[in-house]
């Protein structure tokens, strides 16, 4: 079954006959739900641990969500793409962008912000687990850089030695089955900090894997140092080993905060190398899935667009968390996307939803917008959206100017507005490359509106 991202009134009679184990396991359940469990590879910032998401943003997150109308009910899907199989139902979620058999959209958002591979294409139909595998490989590279950039992984190990240099626990039984008639040895064994550990030794067997594929060379060329530091650190590699350490890292997922980049690396290794076994087996009763949250791909694609021109916060890591206001020790902290680096400030949200779904109401996104652009004296603010390529230049505003004054006496005022900014999405490009050229010139004319809003904000207003 196909679906796409933010669709509403999908008859739950259709899920429920082709898809009826999928929805099972994914229906009602947030990328939160799902995260860590096994055999789900989840890209996205968790909603869970931001502080200033509305309701109606935490809602966005879910994969198949139950609604009401008119005492029917029905399914709606959220900002969630991806791919999700179970035995031998498949469903695909793409961007409600995609055209016809190729969703250029979203391959333009990872390329754009995971680092994919020009060479690695997205096609619509197909085997979804084939494509889900041929991801997971090509993003291998990006999360083995970010892991490294840690420093080298490192963990105790026991060792197990037959020497006459005693310096552990003597292992009796072992001791005897070696060393009879004795002629000096002793068997033992040792806890050590090592950097050939479980992990490093899984790393390893993905790379050895991956280079025997094709395209294994070009997709390992951008991470070739930190290939030469795994392989150093791995002494004791053996193919045969292979399904040891498998289990070895199910047993003992890591869990120290500081190196959060190497879970993310060893699910991703383990999605890898258990493709035959377990995961992407037709035969298995257990769900597996690659899902990107829409949302999380949009804002850090903004960021590579406008990083230059605006400060951008990180809600799950409390990167650039600002003061709201606060009594004593009690603070409250909000998280603004993006912050302009030049004054007068210019504060802009990212909104992957569609245009209808930005709103008010209490709580609301144009209220969290207000109080953004009220704490940082702004005097603009700007939601930033995709916009359906229909209409004439790269961007679409819509302007909401703040009012002054009570009752019949309100007016607008010449110093603060609020606008809806959406970027064209091309919707009919013939290939990829067109789609990408075409993008590029949309992008140019968003700064444009951006960097002119900016420059009329120094202008006094007679």
């Amino acid at each position: 079954m196909r679906l796409t991202d933010n669709q509403r009134d999908i008859e739950i009679d259709d899920v429920e006959r082709e898809i009826l184990q999928i929805y099972e396991r994914v229906g009602d359940k947030t990328l939160s739900d799902l995260e860590d469990e096994p055999g789900f590879f989840v890209f996205g910032e968790m909603f869970r641990n931001a502080e200033d998401f509305t309701e109606k943003d935490k809602r966005q997150a879910y994969i198949l969500k139950t609604h009401w109308q008119k005492r029917r009910r029905y399914l709606r899907t959220g900002n969630v793409m991806g791919f999700i199989g179970c035995q031998d139902e498949r469903l695909s979620i793409t961007s409600r962008f995609a055209n016809g058999e190729r969703d250029y959209f979203l391959q333009y958002l990872l390329r754009k912000v995971l680092d994919l591979p020009n060479f690695i294409d997205m096609p619509l139909d197909g085997d979804p687990a084939g494509q889900m595998f041929d991801w997971a490989i090509a993003l291998f590279q990006k999360y083995l850089r970010d892991a490294m950039r840690k420093g080298p992984y490192k963990q105790y190990v026991v060792r197990r030695y037959n020497d006459g240099n005693l310096r552990g626990t003597i292992d009796i039984p072992r001791h005897i089955a070696k060393n009879t008639p004795f002629v000096g040895n002793v068997a033992y064994s040792r806890r050590e900090f090592s950097f050939d550990n479980s992990l490093t030794q899984l790393i390893r067997h993905t790379i050895e894997y991956i280079r025997k594929r094709e395209n294994g060379s070009l997709l390992l060329a951008g991470v070739k140092d930190e290939i030469s530091f795994i392989v150093n650190y791995t002494p004791g590699y053996r193919l045969s080993d292979r399904r040891g350490v498998i289990e070895a890292n199910l047993r003992s997922p890591v869990v120290n905060a500081f190196f959060w980049e190497y879970r993310i690396l060893q699910r991703l290794c383990l999605m890898i190398l258990q493709r035959q076994t377990q995961w992407f087996s037709e035969d298995n009763r257990k769900a597996y899935g690659i899902l990107f949250d829409g949302a999380w791909l949009w804002e850090e694609y903004l960021n590579k667009l406008i990083g230059d021109r605006f400060f951008h916060s990180e809600n799950k890591s409390g990167k650039g968390a600002q003061v709201l206001m606060g009594s004593g020790g009690d603070v409250k902290t909000i998280y603004p996307d993006f912050i302009s680096r030049e004054t007068p400030r210019i504060i802009a949200d990212a909104k992957y939803k569609p245009l209808e779904n930005i709103g008010g109401g209490p709580g609301g996104d144009y209220y969290q917008l207000l109080t953004y652009m009220l704490r940082f004296d702004a005097g603009r603010g700007y939601f930033l959206y995709p916009e359906s390529g229909a209409g004439e230049g790269g961007a679409a505003k819509r302007e909401y100017r703040l009012y002054s004054g009570i009752g019949d006496r309100a007016v607008p005022r010449p110093d603060a507005a609020l606008s809806k900014l959406g970027l064209r999405i091309p919707e009919e490009a013939g290939s990829y490359d067109d789609f990408a050229a075409e993008m590029e010139r949309n992008e140019r004319d968003l700064l444009a509106v951006l960097d002119g809003d900016g420059a009329a904000l120094l202008t006094p207003t007679l």
